[in-house]
């Protein structure tokens, strides 16, 4: 039964370090929340005015429909701590909310680095070994530790050859010449942590 349960925590590590870190992003920030905030309320302005207009009744019921749809998304987001001047047109067409947008964006395309994940999983598995104790947990927490140091050391690996390939361009060709024989697997892998 244990060997089942190291089995499986060794797999999520690898399938982290294989899957990348594009499934994975940063909770909400500030940031996030405020620009999903004037998002709703510019949108529900855009809703109001198309209203007054008096235009097609299909742009009067797409600007409501994104009213509701932005509504979820500051609900899933979370209220700001801080509310952004947003109550007029005039406050939500200001620079600082186009400002705003590009930051919120540059945050949102953020990932977290792979081999911090991959570090922190491997922790967490020593210490849940720790928890474990006797003989089985020692085992189990070597192990990891062994995961651990290849961990590190394939990414000194593939650093160390992107430099090289950096530094020799005229190498580059017989560099990847050298990498043909790889398996499937590793070339994924060694994609995944070059990126």
């Amino acid at each position: 039964m244990r060997r089942k349960k190291l089995i499986v925590l060794v797999g999520l590590v690898v399938l982290a370090l294989c899957a990348g870190c594009d499934v994975l992003r940063f909770a909400p920030g500030e940031v996030q929340k405020q620009n999903a905030y004037v998002h709703h309320r510019t949108v529900a302005a855009a809703a109001q005015q198309a209203r007054q207009e008096e235009t097609s009744p299909t742009l009067q019921a797409l600007t409501s429909q994104a009213t509701q749809q932005s509504e979820a998304i500051v609900a899933y987001y979370g209220l700001p701590q801080e509310i952004p001047p947003s109550e007029t047109v005039e406050q939500l067409l200001q620079p600082v909310h186009q400002t705003l947008a590009e930051t919120a964006r540059a945050e949102a395309i953020q990932r977290p680095d792979p081999w911090e994940v991959a570090d922190y999983l491997l922790e967490l598995g020593i210490g849940f070994s720790g928890i474990l104790g006797g003989a089985f947990g020692v085992k189990m927490a070597r192990k990891l530790q062994l995961a651990r140091e290849k961990s590190t050391a394939l990414q000194e690996i593939v650093k160390g050859n992107e430099s090289f390939k950096r530094d020799n361009p005229e190498y580059t060709g017989a560099f990847k010449q050298a990498q043909q024989n790889q398996s499937a697997t590793t070339r994924t892998l060694v994609t995944a942590l070059k990126e």
